[in-house]
């Protein structure tokens, strides 16, 4: 037989206590798994909200390029005013316009969750701002 070295005994030794330390641990009680239910849209739902996003960007589009339009014909360059006090104007009104606009053309606003305003709203400023500049050229 060979002879053990300090070394090789210590590893021995470690290695047992490991095994019995994971051996007594008692075993970890899972919680019952909570299951989230996602309403599954039908198709005809699908395709409601795909319509009503395009109307949603239409408008807001259409907004944004006659506030550049009503802006440019108003101010000008705007070098006289404080640009953001422009942009804060036209993001008010264009706000309050789309909250009159949506109903009439069947588009519920009671739906509308902040991300959805701050997306119209983002389509509104930029081709607001990209009509202005276009017009200032």
């Amino acid at each position: 037989m060979s002879k053990q070295t300090p070394k090789s005994k210590s590893r021995k030794e470690l290695a047992k206590v490991a095994e019995a330390s994971i051996e007594s641990v008692p075993e970890i009680v899972e919680a019952p798994e909570k299951k989230i239910l996602i309403k599954q849209k039908t198709p005809e739902e699908k395709q409601k909200a795909h319509k009503e996003g395009i109307i949603k960007t239409i408008v807001s589009s259409i907004l944004g390029i006659i506030s550049g339009v009503v802006m440019f014909s108003q101010y000008g360059a705007g070098e006289d005013r404080i640009w953001y006090a422009i942009l804060a104007i036209v993001i008010g009104i264009t706000y309050y316009v789309q909250r009159i606009l949506y109903p009439m053309i069947k588009i519920d606003v009671k739906e509308f969750k902040a991300k959805d305003w701050l997306f119209v709203e983002f389509i509104v400023v930029d081709f607001f701002l990209v009509t202005w500049t276009l017009l200032l050229n």
